[in-house]
């Protein structure tokens, strides 16, 4: 079945087999939103708060998975492609689990978002999208198994591939970078 080889799934069987019950969306979310509001791409804090949301140190197979994501989201962030991509179900998954994964990734993206953003002014464009974020993660629970629920989710999905950059070139992403040697 094509469906075991997402990353998701993968992921998913990672985190069943060392006894969690978090969901890769959740932590990929989690990993988006405090990397767009400034944390950084350093391995250890991610692990640390990566490990707040799972009740404990990651472990070897688990921790491994979560650099190689780091990695992953340093390079979208960082790349030229505008657009990240979302750790969430096949397409194959039934849309309910679909839309559950899609409400925990924006979840775990505004909890993220906002253990590094603090109290960092945001603009109004960026406040938008922490609230289409809020709503989303509400209303996942609410799309059938239609021709629309489908579209709604592949709109939201597309969506959140881009809206998230927003908030990184925001609160994140270096100023231009200035010529190494300083005056200080």
């Amino acid at each position: 079945m094509p469906m075991q080889n997402s990353p998701y799934s993968a992921f998913a069987a990672l985190l069943a087999s060392s006894g969690q019950s978090v969901s890769p969306a959740e932590l990929h979310g989690l990993l988006l939103g405090r990397s767009c509001a400034g944390a950084g791409f350093e391995a250890e804090p991610w692990l640390v708060d990566a490990g707040d949301l799972l009740g404990g140190a990651p472990q070897d197979g688990v921790r491994q998975a979560l650099i190689g994501l780091q990695e992953m989201v340093k390079t979208e962030l960082t790349g030229t492609d505008m657009a990240v991509v979302l750790l969430l179900p096949a397409d194959e998954a039934p849309l309910a689990e679909r839309a559950a994964a899609l409400g925990q990734w924006c979840q775990g993206f505004l909890g993220g978002f906002g253990l590094t953003a603090r109290d960092a002014a945001l603009s109004a464009e960026a406040m938008e999208v922490l609230q289409d974020l809020a709503a989303i993660a509400q209303v996942q629970s609410a799309l059938e198994e239609s021709e629309d629920g489908e579209s709604d989710y592949m709109e939201v999905m597309e969506y959140l591939r881009v809206a998230p950059l927003l908030l990184y070139t925001e609160c994140a992403k270096p100023l231009a970078a200035a010529p190494k040697p300083s005056l200080h």
